[in-house]
């Protein structure tokens, strides 16, 4: 994307002050001051008193998958086993024959007890494949046509019978899944995806691709897609270790990152995190770890030498600390300095062991993380009690801990896992359900922009709206002062969106 020349946001409220423009010359912000001191421009904005801020990077995003829940099946909202088995229904009968794809279905809280199986899928799907996943993408139920697009799925770890995949069967499963969107599906997909990104003021968004997760040909096109057209920027990450390859395309593409969903374990709510202890209410399992030590040091000792950054899915405690063990044994071996100009970061980071946060700052780590995981799942009587029980559910997702410690933080929302919400993240990260784990709102506020430039290693002025930043801003349509909006939880929309100092919206 070319860098507009030159543009002035005049009449705007920066911060908590009125009256005041912001000068984007070549793609950063080059003045901001009293709008009755503002220099010429060849092109103005008026912001009528608007409030302008950076604009938000979601640091954690599944393009492909976010817009085909957007513009198709979309099980979030649904109640109960009976209302997502009607929703399936419907979908088939409105939708041209192929695979159907779907996400978001819960089954914590259905008055059925148990979540969709096989069966209730082929009773409405018939010989149709069917893959729908569970919110938190980590396990999924199929029909019978999708198992035999898989030759020896059955053999695999987390196959079941009943059709509710895990671990090895569910990412061959995905796999199959998303293999079969066509290139027509995907491209409106991902447009979709973009185009919902710019609609909520987002400017950048870091997409986590992978072998497990989409495809090579998905990402090339995803940031073909947003480099032809303004847009929100993509900053692209590739989740495969360096001993299968994994840094080749990360070379070929120039892409930020050899990791993003490199997955080290699996997610709580499909008992696949990796934990230090029993499950609560599974105690005949603690998750697994995907990877041995050996094959991750190596994957860190890779990406340091070649100066490339390496990031890891880890979420509970035991797979948060093999991958700190790891980036512990590659700063023996290389350095601290090494390590740290690297900037390697971890992803979700929602059960810290202790003196993890301690590691993260000393060594560099970036924690990429979701606050609207807390809000749908945290506190005493959410899903994460009823998975670890209440001691270790409110002991989640410590983002003020991690932030104290000085570990550099970046807001996201691993869409379509919660979806794109920036203000709603914002908001989620202050208002955590354990008391005293939340962030300060303008310190949320910063780790949702800001800190997903340094997530990038990007170096960012400090302050809301800095001299020599990039001119990535958004126009909120609100009178409000940011103090303002802060406090009051508010969830403007935007009315401009500004990308490399170019309007977008």
């Amino acid at each position: 994307m070319s860098a507009a020349p030159d543009l002035l946001i005049t009449d705007v409220t920066v911060g908590d002050r009125r009256g005041r423009a912001v000068h984007a010359v070549d793609g950063r912000i080059a003045w901001v001051g009293d709008a009755a001191d503002a220099p010429r421009a060849g092109r103005v904005l008026a912001g009528e008193g608007a409030l302008l801020t950076p604009a938000f990077v979601d640091a954690h995003v599944h393009a492909t998958a976010t817009g085909l829940a957007l513009t198709g099946l979309d099980l979030h909202s649904r109640s109960s086993l009976a209302a997502a088995v009607a929703a399936v229904a419907d979908a088939v009968r409105a939708a041209p024959p192929g695979i159907v794809l779907g996400t978001g279905w819960d089954e914590t809280g259905w008055p059925e007890g148990r979540g969709l199986t096989r069966a209730d899928l082929d009773a409405v799907v018939g010989d149709r494949p069917a893959y729908l996943a569970r919110v938190d993408v980590h396990s999924a139920t199929v029909s019978t046509a999708l198992l035999h697009l898989v030759p020896g799925i059955r053999e695999l770890p987390g196959f079941s019978p009943d059709g509710q995949l895990r671990l090895d069967a569910h990412h061959a499963a995905r796999q199959a899944a998303y293999g079969a969107v066509d290139g027509l599906q995907r491209a409106a997909a991902q447009a979709a995806a973009l185009a919902e990104a710019a609609r909520l003021g987002i400017g950048t968004v870091h997409e986590m691709a992978g072998p497990e997760v989409s495809s090579a040909e998905d990402l090339r096109a995803l940031l073909a897609l947003a480099g032809e057209r303004p847009g929100p920027r993509v900053v692209g990450y590739w989740g495969e270790l360096a001993e299968r390859g994994g840094l080749d395309l990360v070379r070929e593409l120039g892409l930020a990152g050899a990791g993003g969903d490199l997955f080290c374990d699996g997610a709580l709510g499909s008992h696949t995190a990796a934990l230090g202890g029993p499950y609560r209410d599974r105690p005949d399992t603690s998750g697994a770890l995907r990877f041995d030590a050996a094959s991750l040091v190596h994957h860190v000792r890779a990406c340091t030498e070649a100066g490339v950054q390496a990031g890891f899915h880890c979420i509970g405690d035991a797979a948060v600390a093999q991958v700190l063990d790891v980036v512990g044994a590659v700063v023996e071996e290389l350095g601290v300095a090494a390590v740290r100009a690297c900037r390697h970061r971890l992803e979700h980071v929602e059960m810290p062991p202790p003196g993890a946060a301690e590691r993260m700052r000393a060594w560099g780590v970036v924690a990429s993380v979701q606050p609207a995981f807390d809000a749908a799942w945290g506190g005493d009587a959410g899903m994460y009690a009823e998975r670890l029980g209440v001691e270790r559910a409110l002991a989640t997702n410590p983002f003020a801990d991690l932030a104290d410690a000085g570990v550099a933080l970046a807001l996201g929302s691993d869409a379509p896992v919660t979806p794109m919400d920036p203000w709603g993240g914002v908001h989620a990260a202050v208002d955590h359900r354990t008391p005293g784990a939340g962030l300060r709102p303008f310190d949320a506020l910063d780790a949702a922009t800001h800190g997903g430039w340094h997530a990038v290693r990007a170096e960012v002025p400090a302050g809301p709206l800095s001299t020599g930043a990039p001119a990535d801003l958004a126009l909120w349509a609100t009178g409000a002062t940011l103090s303002g909006v802060l406090d009051a939880r508010e969830r403007p929309g935007c009315r401009a969106l500004v990308v490399a100092g170019q309007p977008l919206q």
